[in-house]
């Protein structure tokens, strides 16, 4: 699967959507992955997490624990789980720190992959990484659906990810002039109470 066929599957499920959206980052983009859209069909979550499950194969062999941050990494953590005959967990906050609570654990020399859904600034895989960096077993890399930083964000470690793509994203005080001329969306999670 290359990135343009994962495209077209959010396109199918009627994901990848244009206008101006605020990212969970408070940048800006004329294009907005609504993953949740593509993560409600299994079966289409089934097809991503199943080829990127063959490029994690291939890059880091055998994995014990699939660890995700909630909420984007819980959905393609368990299925990339699935298909590598591994465990899921998730790390989830408390006081604004990401922990991993309810009787997961991790043994020493277990290898360990963190998933999400999608990358943009990266900030969530390495609130991840610190949050395993205070259990056992050892981070081999981390693997997403769709890049959106296009290799350039620092997650903390390797990145395996299924597309990477380069869609415009801005500082909300420096906006195109057709951007800033609609009103901004904030269709993500981030910060929702």
């Amino acid at each position: 699967m290359n990135s343009e066929d994962v495209l077209a599957v959010f396109r199918e499920a009627g994901a990848l959507l244009e206008g101006h959206f605020i990212l969970s980052s408070g940048r800006r983009s004329p294009v907005f992955l609504q993953k949740a859209l593509v993560f409600s069909q299994p079966d289409l979550s089934e097809k991503l997490c199943k080829a990127l499950a063959v490029k994690l194969t291939e890059a880091f062999g055998r994995i014990d624990v699939v660890a995700g941050p909630a909420v984007g990494g819980i959905i393609p953590g368990y299925e990339l789980a699935r298909h590598l005959n591994a465990r899921a967990i998730f790390a989830e906050r408390v006081d604004g720190k990401l922990e991993f609570r309810r009787g997961f654990s991790i043994a020493e020399g277990e290898k360990v992959l963190i998933a999400e859904d999608i990358v943009t600034t990266g900030l969530s895989f390495r609130e991840t990484v610190e949050a395993l960096g205070r259990l056992p077993g050892d981070v081999v890399g981390g693997a997403c659906i769709i890049d959106r930083s296009n290799g350039k964000a620092d997650v903390g470690c390797e990145l395996v990810s299924l597309a990477a793509v380069d869609f415009p994203d801005y500082d909300a005080d420096d906006l195109p002039p057709e951007l800033a001329a609609m009103a901004a969306v904030k269709p993500g999670s981030r910060g929702l109470a």
